[in-house]
């Protein structure tokens, strides 16, 4: 099969997909692993806007080169395809809801994502800690938009800092990740994703008391989260030391009884 336009301007620089991987990120400031760049070269994942427009600047072709074999078979990639095949289960009981949560966490290897600020169940945050504690080679981002809501929340990213030190490498690879997202208007994000799955918590079916159900999803989906949490966790102010996350307020807010 002929390569995808990607593919052949990667080729034809005789460049490998961890080094388009850092040339890209260096432009846009993102994340981009090289499974990713594999999946958009062969069409079954869609480069987003931020992105596309990086690897116009960096191979020097205009995005409806680049980028035909995407936009010519949107329906055709494997996330389109399943459609709503990618929600696995329907959460409608907070129970169930901690306990997929707790799932996904557990069920990590390589990457876990978590994003949100108002984190405050117990088992839930106990499994993070556990997990990160076990498995030496997971790399952990944490997204915050906007201070802790909770002090639950603060005492358990103390906690992953007193586990691991961003500033060390394993193998090469920072194994924690803590990111601000300071942005005043920023829609604040809730969900807990690997590379196997992923949870997302909805408003309540019951009534006006906060997020206790969700849906699970399929490791389709939940790759583009993961993505989604390492592009925000990129372009976030960093929290790196006790010194940093003590100086962050711990501001009340709502109550989010299945919050991420």
């Amino acid at each position: 099969m002929k390569p995808s336009a990607l593919k052949a301007a990667r080729l034809d620089l005789n460049l490998a997909l961890e080094e388009v991987c850092d040339l890209l990120n260096k432009i846009s400031g993102g994340a981009t692993s090289p499974t990713l760049l594999s999946a958009w070269e062969t069409g079954r994942r869609r480069t987003g806007p931020k992105s596309r427009q990086a690897l116009c600047k960096l191979f020097g072709h205009p995005s409806r080169v680049l980028f035909a074999h995407q936009d010519g078979q949107e329906a055709t990639t494997s996330l389109a395809e399943m459609g709503t095949g990618n929600v696995t289960r329907l959460l409608t009981r907070h129970v169930d809801l901690v306990g997929a949560m707790i799932d996904v966490v557990l069920g990590a290897k390589e990457q876990l994502v978590v994003t949100g600020a108002r984190s405050r169940e117990p088992g839930y945050l106990s499994a993070i800690e556990s997990v990160l504690s076990r498995t030496p080679d997971l790399v952990h981002y944490r997204v915050l938009y906007g201070p802790p809501r909770h002090r639950e929340l603060r005492e358990h990213l103390a906690r992953l800092l007193a586990l691991r030190d961003p500033a060390e490498r394993r193998n090469g690879v920072q194994s924690l990740h803590i990111g601000l997202v300071e942005k005043p208007f920023a829609l604040e994000r809730h969900f807990v994703a690997s590379e196997n799955a992923a949870v997302i918590p909805l408003p309540s079916f019951h009534g006006a008391d906060g997020f206790d159900c969700g849906v699970a999803l399929g490791s389709e989906a939940a790759i583009g989260l993961v993505q989604h949490g390492r592009e925000a966790c990129a372009s976030a102010r960093p929290v790196e030391t006790l010194h940093a996350l003590r100086r962050l307020p711990v501001r009340s807010g709502p109550e989010l009884l299945g919050e991420t």
